[in-house]
């Protein structure tokens, strides 16, 4: 009879675990995950509020309006980071997960609601659903721990810091400018820094911790959506009269995306980071600026147009501004991104070559921009392709190299 307590009881137990799915234990860690249809659902989300973030730089192009993007960008990437962290970590195909998901789903979706909100109400409207989704992301990691004993230790940075942003966030609602945005920004900084924390405390499995091959795939995924915007910023930019210099631009507008994302997947994609935890939040901190200045470029574009429209008067340079800089920026964060990933043995000449050359060409951009303002916008463009294209021959002739000397080789073994 008592056996047969205990198994029903242990059966019972299985039964629930399957079907609710707790989360994952941190030391079980899958090799060579696919990526689930519930996480690309996810994604799709933040498709939307990225693509609401940008729409609004586009509609606010000064400093101002600058400095509410890039904050929303990167609380917007937290967001997205730390579910995504947390269901390669612990996800599971149970119940729990699915709701967990949709959940972060909702409250994302919310942000993306408010901000189409009216001037007046957008700020009380964007906090509250800031405050939602802080709240969220602190009470997953939090419960993190009520399932994995050993993991309590682990997440106690995460669920303080988290705790003590979301009463700096509340604080915002009761003080006035400019005390809210240095509230909002030092929340935003308290975000970032746990894995920081957890290093200095856990210094064997951080030496050890690495980015999954899949958490690597899902950052590259996230650059394809905004680079979706950067086109999208090139063809909102075309307006409705059509003559020959606004095709050019289109033209040289679609080049240079695509010349951007030649260089961002030739040399980050498929890439596996080295190990370390503080390697791994590293370059989650690097793909801040590099994904946020391909939105500043589909945000900047439509204003480059001025200079054929000739209707926006100032706006003009300050996009001119914005547009080099968000490139300069993009370049510099590739070649630090790259410091931190592994790459075959026959490609360490190239990238020695490359790495300072992406520098080079994003301070060119700088110096187009500042010291030849009255460029025409078709030579302006043209100068930036054809920069840009330096280093796609430099990674091709790199390849190219590499590749035949690879079959030189099996032709010598065979």
């Amino acid at each position: 009879m008592r056996w047969y307590q205990f198994k029903r009881k242990h059966t019972m137990s299985n039964h629930n675990s399957i079907w609710w799915g707790p989360p994952r234990k941190f030391a079980t860690r899958l090799e060579e995950r696919k990526i689930s249809w519930l996480e690309l659902f996810y994604d799709l989300v933040y498709v939307i509020v990225i693509s609401r973030i940008t729409h609004h730089l586009a509609g606010h192009p000064g400093w101002e309006g600058l400095m509410d993007y890039i904050y929303l960008f990167t609380m917007t990437f937290w967001g997205w980071y730390n579910g995504s962290q947390y269901y390669d970590l612990h996800g599971t195909p149970g119940i729990r997960t699915r709701l967990m998901t949709l959940w972060q789903m909702m409250a994302v979706a919310a942000l993306a609601v408010t901000l189409a909100s009216p001037p007046e109400t957008l700020l009380f409207r964007a906090t509250i659903s800031i405050l939602v989704l802080q709240f969220y992301i602190t009470y997953l990691w939090w419960s993190v721990g009520i399932y994995d004993k050993n993991h309590r230790r682990l997440n106690l940075p995460y669920t303080i810091c988290f705790l003590i942003a979301f009463g700096l966030v509340c604080c915002t609602l009761f003080v006035p400018q400019p005390y809210k945005r240095i509230l909002a920004w030092i929340a935003l900084i308290l975000n970032y820094l746990p894995p920081f924390l957890t290093a200095s405390t856990w210094k064997e499995r951080a030496a050890e911790f690495q980015f999954s091959s899949s958490m690597m795939e899902r950052l590259g995924l996230l650059a394809i959506i905004v680079f979706g915007e950067a086109i999208l910023g090139v063809i909102n930019g075309l307006g409705e009269h059509l003559d020959l210099h606004l095709w050019v631009c289109f033209g040289l507008g679609i080049l240079i995306a695509f010349a951007l994302w030649w260089i961002f997947f030739s040399l980050i994609a498929d890439r596996e980071s080295k190990k370390g935890i503080l390697i791994a939040s590293t370059i989650a901190l690097l793909y801040i600026p590099t994904l946020a200045s391909l939105g500043m470029i589909g945000a900047a574009f439509p204003g480059l147009m001025g200079d054929i429209h000739q209707d926006t008067g100032d706006q003009t340079g300050l996009s001119r501004i914005i547009y080099g800089l968000s490139i300069a920026v993009f370049l510099c964060a590739i070649s630090t991104i790259s410091r931190f990933l592994v790459y075959p043995q026959e490609y360490y000449r190239s990238k020695r070559l490359l790495q300072p050359l992406l520098v080079a060409v994003g301070l060119l951009n700088l110096i187009l921009i500042a010291g030849f303002p009255t460029l025409s916008i078709i030579t302006y463009l043209s100068c930036v392709f054809l920069s840009l294209l330096l280093i796609i021959v430099v990674i091709t002739r790199g390849w190219f190299r590499v590749e035949l000397n690879r079959l030189e080789q099996d032709g010598e073994v065979s």
